[in-house]
Order: C-alpha cells, then structure tokens, then sequence
C-alpha cells in the first residue's frame, strides 16, 4: 500500500459526489480496515508458518530449550513483529492530512512495539529458567530470583520508555527526575529491594538451596525449601503444608539448614537417660564375678578388675570399707557397656563423634548422654535406630542395679 494508491482511492470517492472532508475521512477509514485486515492475515500466516516449523525443529533437536521456547509462547509473541511492522509503515500513509491522529497512532504502536518485547523477554526467561531445572547443576539454585531481578529492570525501563514516547520527553530527563524523588522509590519498593539484596547474598553465600531442610522456628516452618523468588521462600513442611517466608528474612534471623547433617556421613544422636542417684553404687566382688557374665563388658572388668586389686594391694588399702581406694562403680561400668554397645552397633557411624558422657547432676537425676550418629540419615530410619538403641539401654540398665529416674505418682481420694 503506498501513496499513489491512496491518491487513486481518494480520487475514485471524489467521483462518487461526496464532498473532500468526508471522502478524506472514508479514505482513511478504508485505508485502517484494510492494513489491519492485512496485519491480522500476515499475522495468522507466520504463526502457522512458525509453529510447524518450531515444532518439528524441537522434535528433532537434541536439546529441549526450544520445547520451553514453544511452550513459553516465544514464536507466538515473535508473529507479531512482522504485522506490527506492517501497521507502522501504513500509519503515516493513512493519515495524510490528520497528523494529529497520525502522532498518537504511531504513539500507539511504539507503546504496543514495548510491551511486545517485554513480553518475549519474559518468555524467554521462563524458558531459560524451565531448561535451567532439568540441569542437575542449577536445580537447587534460586533461578526465579535472578529471573524477577531482570524483569524488574526490564519492566522498569520499559514503562520509563513508554512514559517518554506518551510525554515525548527524553528518557535520560526521567532518570534525572527519579534521582530528586529516590526516597519515595525507595519507601514503595522496600520489599523488592530488601528482597534483591537478599537473593543475591542468599547465593553468594549458598545459604539455602532447593531441596533442602531447613527449620525456622519464627515462622513454624520446617521442612524442604521447594521455591526461592525475589520476595519470598516457599517451604513443604512436613505435615505437607506450604509455610511462605520472606527472602530478607534468611539473612535478618535465625534459622537452621540441615544440609550439612544430609551431605555427612550420619545424623546425630544426642538424647540423655537419666539416672536415679539413690541407685549409683560401688560394685562388690560378687558384682563383678556376675557383670563378668556380660560379654560386651568383659574384657573391660578383668583388665580393670586386676589393675584395682594391684594398685590396692600395692598401697596396703583398707577394703573394709568399699569407699577406701580403687574402685569400679555400676554407672561407670554401664557407660562402659554403652560405648561398647555403640560401637558394635550396625546402625551406628563408627567414623563420627561417638561418646558417652555424664552431664552435670540435676534434681531429676545424673543424665547420661549418649552422643552418637547414626549412618542411616533418613528420617524415619533415624528415628527407628535411635529407638532401637534406648529400647536396648533401658532394659539393660537393672543388670547393672541403675534405676531410671522418674516423678512420683499421687494418688488423691475423693
């Protein structure tokens, strides 16, 4: 369509007995209809032609970005460059003589020329954040945060230009003004920037990935962290309810990640049985000879069983009274037992922090901690281990005339 055709249209109406502003305005009526009929006709075409073609290149690709690309709907947004163009070339043929009209038609069509290409950028950067996923290497990464961080600065240099093309104002004059009314920018888009900044020290410092376990008590979360964005941290706990945390948070408060537990070679173990002091006693001959009887401790007693007698002997101890000298007490032979029954134990890592320790004397009793990590990291397996092992200990403990501390029960009568 050029000007010597809207010449020939103008001058056929002109034929027809109507008067020049009517004709003009008819002509351009004609003129509008016609390019967008062709704008609609040329776009139809090449997203069909763009589709098939689209599709059987992602078909035989060996990568599958373009599938992303295809689903994303990169070469639907991609048609309409094409007709778009189309409708900028008509404008100022159409609107000889309403350049008025002309301006803001063309105003239009760089505003619609905008927003087109925000769009495609955004499916562009979904598409590279959806191929990004499948890759082992960027699957725990917070992808969608760098996302939003670009297409925050896309939107907002695509709405300053789209300011500048209404106002017809240069777009560096917009940034100036912007420098005088920052404090105001700042206070409305506190968030987002709080939540920049925490996304970027967030993966700097590799503080949280997706996948892991975290446990943040402020906000009742506690479980798989399966969403990291510019604003907030999706985790799954592990009722399978969906705790919402802000991203700042995670480098204002507090809050454990359990990955460095998930990557070593077993979970601890630290639970305490405490134990009756009224039931702590020094072991007697006749102690020892039945203690003897418990394989994992006897090796332990007869070694140290002869060490005591030489080193009483040795200094002419009195044994009348058991207090006077060496002598081997039922708790210490038990935490011996538990060492040892620890470290048989298949359960348990032997190539990790394995102790078992007396903490200070309480009211309740003398705790006796079992520090320990079990191989198997799994929760329910951990659990299970670490049943399985109190379960032993408690039955085990009247061998060795050890009671486990507990409240009295009181009765009341009516």
């Amino acid at each position: 369509m050029d000007k010597g055709l809207r010449r020939l249209l103008y001058d056929y109406l002109l034929k027809t007995g109507m008067d020049e502003t009517a004709v003009s305005y008819l002509n351009l009526l004609i003129l509008l209809v016609a390019g967008f009929l062709l704008a609609f006709l040329l776009d139809l075409i090449i997203w069909k032609v763009l589709r098939s073609v689209s599709v059987r290149l992602a078909r035989k690709s060996k990568t599958n970005f373009d599938n992303f690309l295809v689903a994303n709907k990169v070469p639907r947004y991609a048609a309409h460059i094409i007709p778009l163009f189309v409708l900028f070339e008509l404008v100022p043929i159409a609107f000889i003589g309403f350049e008025y009209g002309g301006a803001i038609a063309l105003k239009i069509l760089q505003i619609l020329f905008v927003v087109l290409t925000l769009f495609t950028v955004k499916s562009i950067f979904r598409s590279t954040n959806d191929y990004l996923k499948t890759k082992p290497r960027f699957r725990d990464k917070p992808m969608n945060s760098y996302i939003q961080v670009f297409m925050i600065f896309a939107w907002f240099v695509g709405i300053l230009t789209i300011f500048a093309i209404i106002t017809g104002v240069e777009i560096w004059k917009f940034f100036t003004a912007l420098g005088a009314g920052s404090a105001i920018i700042l206070l409305i888009f506190k968030d987002s920037i709080l939540g920049l900044v925490a996304s970027i020290q967030v993966s700097i410092n590799d503080m949280v990935r997706i996948g892991d376990w975290i446990t943040f008590e402020k906000y009742g979360a506690d479980g798989d962290v399966i969403e990291i964005t510019l604003a907030t941290v999706k985790v799954q706990n592990f009722d399978k309810t969906i705790t919402t945390i802000p991203t700042y948070a995670l480098i204002s408060d507090s809050f454990k990640n359990w990955r460095g537990m998930q990557e070593s070679g077993g979970r601890r173990i630290k639970r305490s049985l405490i134990i009756s002091q009224k039931s702590i006693c020094f072991l007697t001959n006749e102690d020892v000879e039945c203690l003897e009887k418990i394989e994992l401790v006897r090796p332990y007693l007869i070694d140290i069983d002869e060490k005591i007698n030489a080193h009483n002997e040795k200094n002419k101890i009195d044994k009348a009274l058991a207090v006077n000298g060496r002598n081997l007490t039922n708790i210490g032979v038990f935490r011996k037992y538990v060492q040892e029954y620890l470290g048989n134990h298949p359960a348990v890592n032997k190539g990790m922090t394995l102790m078992v320790r007396q903490l200070a004397p309480s009211p309740q009793g003398i705790p006796l901690e079992i520090y320990a990590f079990s191989a198997d990291k799994r929760w329910e397996n951990y659990e299970y281990i670490m049943a399985d092992i109190f379960d032993h200990l408690l039955a085990a403990l009247p061998y060795f005339k050890l009671e486990v501390f507990e409240l009295p029960i009181s009765f009341t009568g009516n």
